[in-house]
Order: C-alpha cells, then sequence, then structure tokens
C-alpha cells in the first residue's frame, strides 16, 4: 500500500494508486474466494428491472435489492452466510479511514465492459457519520461525482485499478454513478471488466 495521501474531489477523497500491483493481485485472489462462498447475482429493482452490475457481499450483512426492495441481509439469497471481508480489504479501511468503525458490509460489483451505474446515494446504512470506502480493481471507470442535493452540475473522474476512495464527512450522501468501463485499460483480471469493493458501516 501507499501512503495516506489523497486529493479531494467535490469532497470526495481519491487516493490515486493506493494499491500496488502485487496487493492488487492478491486482493483478486481474495475477491475469488468470496465470490465462491456466496456467488454473484443479477440484481433486480423492486420494479423488477435488472441492474447491468453483478454483485455479492462479504461481512455481517450483505446488501442486496430485489421485490422487495434495497436493504442488507444477513445472508445470501442462496440461504448461505456471507463470507468474512478479508483482511487485506480492511486493511485499507483501516488505512485512509482510521477512526471509522469496523464495517460490517463489504459490497462486491462485477463490472462488465457493458455494465453502468446510475446516480444514486448510499443511504441504507444507520449511521451517516461512518464513511463509504470504494476500492477499483481492474479496467478504468468513468466515475460521475454529482452533489448531496438531487440534479446540478456533476464532474467525472477516471478511477484507476488500485485506487481508493472514500466519501464521508459532508461528501457522505453525495450522488455518485459510473458511467462507463474502458476495456482493456488493466491486466489485472482474466477477463474485461472492473470490480468494485464497497466498505460500509450498517448499523
Amino acid at each position: 500500500m501507499n501512503g495516506p495521501d489523497g486529493r479531494d474531489i467535490r469532497g470526495v477523497r481519491l487516493f490515486d494508486g493506493f494499491l500496488d500491483a502485487a496487493a492488487q493481485a492478491a486482493m483478486v485472489s481474495d475477491v475469488r474466494d468470496i465470490v465462491r462462498a456466496a456467488p454473484l447475482i443479477a440484481p433486480v429493482t423492486r420494479r423488477g428491472q435488472a441492474l447491468s452490475v453483478r454483485m455479492t457481499s462479504a461481512g455481517d450483512m450483505g446488501w442486496i435489492t430485489d421485490r422487495g426492495g434495497y436493504r442488507y441481509a444477513p445472508r445470501h439469497p442462496s440461504g448461505v452466510a456471507w463470507p468474512p471481508i478479508p483482511a487485506s480489504v480492511l486493511a485499507v479501511w483501516r488505512t485512509v479511514v482510521p477512526d471509522a468503525r469496523t464495517p460490517e458490509s463489504c459490497l462486491v460489483n462485477w463490472y462488465a465492459p457493458d455494465a453502468r451505474m446510475g446516480l444514486h446515494q448510499d443511504r441504507d446504512e444507520g449511521d451517516f457519520d461512518q464513511p463509504v470506502v470504494s476500492i477499483s480493481l481492474g479496467d478504468d471507470a468513468l466515475f460521475r461525482i454529482g452533489n448531496v442535493a438531487r440534479g446540478g452540475s456533476t464532474e467525472s473522474i477516471w478511477l484507476r485499478s488500485g485506487d481508493v476512495l472514500v466519501m464521508g464527512g459532508a461528501a457522505r450522501l453525495i450522488h455518485h454513478g459510473v458511467d462507463r468501463i474502458a476495456p482493456g485499460t488493466s491486466t489485472l483480471l482474466e477477463a474485461p471488466g472492473r470490480i468494485n469493493l464497497t466498505l460500509r458501516v450498517v448499523s
């Protein structure tokens, strides 16, 4: 890991290249263990609309969405328990947000080359004083940052493999999303695409 320096973008803290190549490869191996224990699912909204990302989770709670709505659940939809958050992932959290509580959930999103994520807020958690930490692995993603209130101007930045982003403080509820993936910009994964790990305190 690189040092805890970072730069501010609309209140969001970006740590460029936080994970070196070896750390990224080790974390991908840990993610594969998560997926073997709790396979990726193709989520839908409460209206039955399919999301373009596939997802799973690690930790005490996992974030799910289906016709029952957005929520955290103690088990994978198959009924199996979520696997623990890997030590490699927890180490990132403890370095970039050392004063925060221990995260209870790590959402794993797999972005295929054509996947997107519209502007949204992370607001299903119980304590907005606790940050959200996002780790990027694989191909570059064009990440859009908006405002806490809906609407207004936005700014887009490229997130690259090994980057870590923190949404906390006044930016904890900022709108954000992924406009597109740039296939072939990383050789980390076996196939084109991106893994995003999002650490959250749920309770």
